[in-house]
């Protein structure tokens, strides 16, 4: 799709999940709700629909996709599933995990969606929606999050309006995202289990089924998953971590109930302190303060615990530098 064709929303009916699905047999992009975030969805099959989602997002080439499937079956045909992916994904999907597996021979896969590694990212998301659309077009979906790449993420219809406008030419709208942080991404491509990035399945979750996982770190050499770049998730405006305090001009993203007085304007992601509320309005909150007169954001503290570590992780990357 040309920038500045026009973009339209739908709701969740029938006749709106046709009319996506007929665009993305032919070829072209669909903003579609998942429990995660919204993410903008391409035939994964299609060597030139998948790359309509680089050239619509800006995104680096060298940043792989995650494709979504209608169940686990579905993802197994395209990825090598071991005993250790069979058992996570019994009791973790349809949700808000993403497995790394290697890359069937005869996958059908566009090599795009991988970036020309031998592994390739799946899913089976949760959302009604995004079930209904998966059956509807009868293709898995490539479906990075439905925003301008490294930016904040969407969690709401307009969201994805405001930063794909003119690039993407349907969003269904299914309402706020319930998760509202992307998916863990799960590494199970090797010996070793990793947690390539944390999200609202734990660690301790999958330590359970797994044993000892390798934590969370930032990407040397290919990167294996999304959301892997030591910076992405980014407000325009500079973010300032561990504020315990915020100046006149800059807006607090605050958390719990002893939030600080005297910044420019205040969301606080959770007043009682509670990690999965916070986690929910965390994209949100970051676009609603990056979009103020404030000079700057100055981010609370979050506990580093359960989704507190997913949240720190997405707030460590919107600070760090900007990458070229």
């Amino acid at each position: 799709m040309q920038s500045g064709s026009e973009t339209k929303i739908r709701p969740a009916e029938a006749a709106s999940l046709r009319e996506a699905a007929e665009i993305l047999r032919s070829g072209g992009l669909v903003a579609f709700p998942t429990e995660t975030v919204y993410g903008l969805g391409a035939d994964a099959t299609d060597d030139a629909a998948v790359a309509g989602i680089f050239a619509a997002k800006d995104r680096p080439r060298f940043n792989p996709l995650i494709v979504h499937f209608t169940d686990t079956a579905a993802a197994a045909r395209e990825a090598v599933f071991d005993a250790r992916a069979e058992a996570v994904a019994g009791r973790f999907w349809p949700g808000p995990l993403t497995l790394v597996l290697p890359r069937r021979h005869d996958s059908r896969l566009s090599l795009l969606c991988s970036a020309g590694l031998d592994t390739q990212a799946v899913r089976v998301p949760a959302h009604t929606l995004a079930h209904d659309l998966l059956a509807e077009t009868g293709r898995p979906l490539a479906a990075p999050s439905a925003n301008a790449s490294g930016r904040i993420s969407p969690t709401r219809a307009a969201h994805v309006a405001e930063s794909l406008a003119g690039r993407v030419p349907l969003i269904l709208d299914g309402g706020d995202c319930a998760v509202g942080l992307e998916s863990t991404v799960l590494d199970l491509s090797t010996e070793k289990p990793a947690i390539l990035r944390p999200g609202a399945v734990t660690a301790e979750d999958l330590t359970d089924l797994l044993g000892p996982l390798t934590p969370p770190q930032s990407s040397s050499g290919a990167v294996k998953a999304p959301g892997m770049l030591s910076s992405h998730y980014a407000p325009t405006k500079p973010l300032r971590l561990h504020a315990e305090s915020a100046a006149a001009d800059e807006a607090l993203l605050a958390f719990g109930p002893a939030a600080p007085s005297g910044a420019a304007v205040a969301v606080n992601l959770s007043p009682s302190g509670d990690l999965a509320e916070a986690a929910a309005r965390l994209f949100s909150a970051l676009r609603e303060l990056d979009e103020s007169a404030a000079a700057g954001i100055a981010a609370m503290t979050i506990p580093e615990q359960g989704l507190g570590i997913a949240i720190n992780d997405r707030l460590r990357r919107a600070a760090a530098p900007r990458e070229g």
